[in-house]
C-alpha cells in the first residue's frame, strides 16, 4: 500500500512522500532483474504527456535489452489514454492522476481489471517569460482568481491580479481538458476538477505550451516539472505561496528537494502507470513492467522528475507480481 492518501490533492508533506528516510537520491535503480532478451511480442502504451518522458526513457532502455519486443508509446493525454485503456485498446496507460469513477465503470463494463502503479513524483510548475520582471511569486488564491471559470472574459490584465503589476493583457497557456495535469491543477487550485476558464491556449502537448510561454512576455502557463527543467533557459519559474499553509512557509519553487519533502504544496503529486489484466497475461508486457519498476527511479530523475523511495518500488513490484499471477484479480 502507498504511504500517502492519493484521493486528496492538498496532500500533507509527510503523507504525500512517505518516510523520507527511505528516499534514495538515485531512485529505484535496477534491482538485478534484467529484461529477457528472448521475449517477443508487442506492447501498446498511451496517455499522459507528463508521464511520457519517463515511459519513453524506460522503453528506450528496454528495447536495447529486449529487441524483439515492439514497444509503442503514444501521447493522447491522461483522459484520452484512459478512453483507449478502458476499451481494451492498449495494455498500459500513463496517468498524471488517478482513474476516475466513470472510467473505472467503463473498464468494468468491458471486463477489464487493472492495477495502479505509482512510478514517480512531479511538481506542477507555473512559468512566465524570462523577461517578465514583475511576477516574482504568486499565491494559490491569485492562481484561482486567474483560472476559475468566473475569470473567463473578466480577468484579462496583470494589474487585475496585483495593482502594481502592469496594465497589460495576460495570455494564458495550459493543458487541454483531456490532460490529467489539467484535472489535478483545477482541483488543487480552483477546488473542482475540470473547473476552469476556457479562454486560454490549450494543448495536450507540453512542448507547445513551452513554446507559447517562451515567446510571449505576457504569458503565464503551467505544466509538469520535467518540461521546465528541460527548457529552463527560456522560461522563468514562479514560486507558489500556498495560502492554506498554516506554517507560513511563503512562496516556494518546485525542485527535487521541495517536491520530495512535500513543501511545494499543493502542486506536488504522484505519477502512475495502469496495467490491464490483458497485459498481465502478456509475457512481454509483464517483463516490461518489471523492467519499468526496476529502472523508473533512476530514469525518472534523468528526465527531470522525482523518484519514489526505493522501498516503494519494491512494494509496487510485489503488488504487480500478485496481480500478474492472479492473486489480486
Amino acid at each position: 500500500m502507498l504511504n500517502f492518501k492519493l484521493t486528496s490533492v492538498k496532500l500533507n508533506a509527510a503523507v504525500l512522500l512517505g518516510a523520507t528516510v527511505l528516499f534514495s537520491a538515485c531512485g529505484g535503480g535496477n534491482n538485478g532483474e534484467e529484461a529477457n532478451g528472448e521475449v517477443t511480442g508487442s506492447i501498446q502504451i498511451d496517455g499522459s504527456s507528463t508521464v511520457y518522458p519517463i515511459t519513453e526513457a524506460v522503453a528506450e532502455e528496454y528495447r536495447a535489452e529486449a529487441p524483439d519486443v515492439k514497444v509503442t508509446v503514444g501521447v493522447s493525454g491522461t483522459g484520452g489514454g484512459f478512453k483507449k485503456f478502458t476499451r481494451g485498446d492498449i495494455d498500459i496507460v500513463d496517468a498524471s492522476r488517478q482513474i476516475k469513477p466513470s472510467e473505472d465503470s467503463l473498464a468494468k463494463a468491458n471486463n477489464i481489471s487493472y492495477i495502479e502503479l505509482p512510478v514517480a513524483y512531479d511538481g506542477l510548475t507555473v512559468v512566465v517569460h524570462p523577461e517578465n520582471n514583475w511576477v516574482k511569486d504568486i499565491t494559490t488564491d491569485e492562481l484561482k482568481k486567474i483560472w476559475e471559470p468566473a475569470a473567463q472574459g473578466t480577468i484579462k490584465k496583470w494589474n487585475q491580479i496585483r495593482p502594481e503589476w502592469p496594465d497589460q493583457e495576460m495570455h494564458l497557456y495550459g493543458p487541454g481538458v483531456e490532460s490529467g495535469t489539467y484535472d489535478y491543477f483545477t482541483e488543487a487550485v480552483v477546488g473542482e476538477s475540470g473547473a476552469s476558464r476556457g479562454d486560454y491556449t490549450a494543448s495536450e502537448d507540453d512542448n507547445v505550451l513551452v513554446q507559447g510561454v517562451s515567446t510571449d512576455v505576457n504569458a503565464l502557463g503551467f505544466f509538469g516539472f520535467a518540461y521546465y527543467e528541460e527548457n529552463q533557459g527560456k522560461l522563468k519559474v514562479v514560486p507558489v505561496n500556498d495560502m492554506d499553509d498554516s506554517n507560513g512557509a511563503g512562496a516556494i519553487a518546485p525542485s527535487l528537494e521541495t517536491v520530495k519533502d512535500g513543501s511545494y504544496a499543493p502542486l506536488s503529486r504522484p505519477l502512475f502507470i495502469y496495467v490491464s489484466s490483458k497485459a498481465a497475461a502478456n509475457e512481454a508486457a509483464v517483463d516490461f513492467v518489471n523492467f519499468y519498476l526496476d529502472n523508473a527511479g533512476e530514469l525518472s530523475q534523468e528526465v527531470g522528475y522525482i523518484p519514489l523511495p526505493d522501498e516503494m518500488y519494491k512494494e509496487q513490484k510485489q503488488k504487480f507480481e500478485q496481480f500478474a499471477t492472479g492473486a489480486q484479480k
